[in-house]
């Protein structure tokens, strides 16, 4: 059970409403980490505008899904873990791809380099050093490229607390924490 309240329809004041019809619209549902964002619809709208404008970067999508699974796991966040699974399948992550990047790596040699970069920021806390940017220069990745994916660390990190902060129940297929060896 949720430790923050999960907002309901029937119970949202009409500003919460408002966030969760959209998001209803967008995405069929409304995940209950939303929910539970939309304790305070400040920044339930913050963090729409930072997600919906970091998805229109450089990123791919699979490179987006491949970190998102890398920290949520590095993180302990089975909301997550089990939210991005299910998120980076309908995207076209294939299972084993999954497990690379639960795994802090992947299959494709590029994408690798930014699952490594993005589990090393959280691991230092941004303390990263020169020959990190350096191999992910060296496999093709701008510095706007290495920006957004710092920025999507921060908005992964900021999911992961609040799904572990809240203990909000996974409306997602559960996904175990533990890698199968």
């Amino acid at each position: 059970m949720s430790r923050l309240t999960v907002i309901s329809n029937a119970a949202a004041t009409p500003e919460q409403k408002e966030l969760l019809d959209a998001i209803q619209s967008q995405l069929g549902m409304v995940p209950n980490f939303l929910r539970v964002f939309a304790n305070s619809p400040v920044a339930l709208r913050a963090f729409l505008g930072l997600h919906g404008i970091a998805n229109e970067g450089v990123l791919d999508a699979l490179t987006r899904e491949r970190i998102a699974l890398a920290l949520a796991q590095a993180n302990g966040c089975q909301y997550c873990v089990s939210a991005h699974t299910a998120i980076g399948r309908k995207v076209g992550l294939t299972g084993d791809e999954i497990v690379a990047a639960r795994s802090g790596t992947s299959e494709d040699a590029k994408a690798a380099e930014a699952v490594k970069f993005a589990r090393s920021l959280v691991e230092k806390k941004g303390e990263i050093d020169t020959a990190e940017l350096m191999a992910l220069r060296n496999a093709g990745y701008t510095d706007a490229a290495i920006v957004e994916m710092i920025t999507h660390v921060g908005m992964n990190f900021l999911t992961n607390l609040l799904g572990k902060a809240s203990r909000v129940e996974i409306d997602f297929p559960t996904v175990d924490l533990k890698l199968a060896a």
